[in-house]
């Protein structure tokens, strides 16, 4: 017995180490590149798998428009965030989308699932206002801001 009380301090790092290292390995789980939030650079919205409006990060600037009339709402917006080519950025499981209306009393934007990147503009009363996405990182509701858009302009009224 006194044989393995002299070599147990031995065993014990030993174990230490072949857990730490376990730890260190490549898990095929991951992805093979770390994701960097500095690679979303725009977003495009889409309407029934048709853009129907793009933000550059570099320019600041917004493309093409949406439009609901009062007491209806949009088909589902799907909202990607894209590279600095306008690619489509694939996003860790930790990142969701916040949507902030200017104006609610105007428009609403409606998410399905809280943090999901689309939901659906309602119309509320004839008006203007506008939308800012923010792409968060972290627990949906708490998370921080890693990119945000300039605001979007939203036009609400009868046709």
């Amino acid at each position: 017995m006194r044989h393995l009380q002299s070599k147990l301090p031995l065993v014990l790092a030993t174990a230490g180490l072949l857990v730490l290292g376990a730890c260190g390995g490549d898990d095929p789980m991951e992805p093979m590149e770390e994701f960097h939030a500095d690679e979303v650079e725009g977003v495009t919205l889409s309407l029934s798998g048709q853009t129907v409006a793009s933000y550059d990060g570099h320019d600041g600037a917004w493309t093409g428009e949406l439009e609901v009339e009062p007491g209806e709402e949009t088909a589902h917006i799907g909202v990607q965030f894209t590279d600095h080519d306008g690619h489509a950025v694939t996003l860790p499981s930790d990142f969701y989308l916040r949507v902030d209306v200017a104006n609610e009393s105007i428009a609403e934007f409606e998410q399905d699932t809280p943090g999901e990147f689309g939901g659906h503009l309602h119309g509320v009363a004839e008006g203007d206002t506008e939308l800012t996405f923010s792409l968060m990182h972290g627990a949906v509701g708490s998370g921080h801001a890693d990119f945000v858009t300039a605001p979007f302009h939203v036009h609400v009224h009868e046709h």
